[in-house]
């Protein structure tokens, strides 16, 4: 769980930076702070279980055991990529390991996973199917309704709401009333709300949902609370024109080794003895050395072939 939040902490930060230097196409929104989330979540996962995501997916993709080649590809629009380059950074996907999806829209990951839950209940299989929605998407129509459904209809879904107190650029609790945990339960559904900084209290709440799923018990709600470094998306301050929304200082809380999950959990390594300051130092040199390889892999590659976009809509490029 480790090496694999450091390889997105790696990853997002090498985007910062390629965003903030030479521009990527399309906006780019990253889950810094945000890695034990989709780490504690994923490490509960099968390959062929499925997951839905967030415009904010870097993390989920990575988590669940996608290609850091192809993904970087697909944010460079190169034919390499894992979406061919037609999707960008906000629509990341990979079938064969269950990722069915990032999505540009808020909330729009709820339907596709309660759809693939049916799904799963169909073939009975034993599969479970996860949708990470922020705090902002839990105001969206949608997410009540798929409450409801996967409720009275007894889907192996399990609903992770990471709430990081943020609704784009807006204070969540400025527009939200009440708990949003009390609306799963108003559907009578296990609810555990957790430390999203602490990637075990996050694992261990996925292995309980997960195995309700497998069992055919229904589904689950977890709440991660958590915080994202980053603005909402790189280019936040061009947006904003001088606003803000939050200041310095509470990013800067954030940042410390008591609240970042990452240095947090090496610290609890270190004090078991599992992972001591040199292999840390090594896992994290192994992080950097394969995001300077997807770079490569993804500047090295071709374009994206808009032709594909007409076969894509089954239209012949004279339409």
């Amino acid at each position: 769980m480790l090496e694999r939040m450091l390889l997105i902490r790696h990853a997002e930060s090498r985007l910062a930076r390629v965003a903030k230097e030479v521009g990527l196409p399309g906006g780019v929104h990253l889950s810094i702070g945000q890695e034990a989330t989709a780490v504690g979540i994923c490490s509960q996962l099968e390959e062929d279980d499925w997951m839905t995501s967030t415009h904010r997916g870097h993390g989920h993709f990575l988590a669940k055991g996608g290609d850091v080649n192809a993904m970087f590809a697909e944010i460079w629009g190169k034919s390499s990529g894992i979406c061919k380059g037609m999707g960008g950074s906000m629509h990341v996907a990979d079938f064969s390991k269950g990722i069915i999806g990032a999505n540009g829209i808020v909330g729009g990951g709820l339907a596709i996973a309660t759809g693939a839950a049916l799904a799963a209940q169909l073939d009975g299989n034993g599969r479970a199917a996860v949708c990470f929605f922020g705090d902002g998407a839990a105001n969206q129509g949608v997410f009540m309704e798929c409450l409801n459904v996967a409720s009275i209809w007894n889907l192996p879904a399990i609903f992770v709401c990471e709430n990081n107190g943020l609704s784009e650029f807006t204070v969540s609790s400025t527009v939200t009333a009440g708990k949003l945990s009390d609306r799963a339960r108003a559907f009578d559904m296990p609810v555990s709300v957790v430390d999203g900084n602490d990637v075990r209290a996050i694992a261990q709440a996925a292995r309980n949902a997960v195995e309700r799923c497998r069992r055919s018990e229904g589904p689950s709600y977890i709440e991660a609370s958590t915080y994202r470094i980053q603005g909402h998306l790189e280019a936040e301050d061009m947006i904003l024109g001088g606003g803000t929304y939050r200041t310095n200082d509470e990013v800067e809380r954030w940042r410390k080794d008591d609240r970042d999950p990452i240095a947090r959990f090496r610290d609890c390594l270190n004090n078991e003895g599992v992972c001591d300051h040199t292999l840390f130092a090594t896992m994290t040199a192994d992080a950097e050395a394969a995001v300077e390889a997807a770079v490569a892999f993804a500047e090295q590659g071709d374009p994206a072939d808009t032709k594909l976009a007409y076969a894509l809509m089954g239209v012949g490029e004279e339409a």
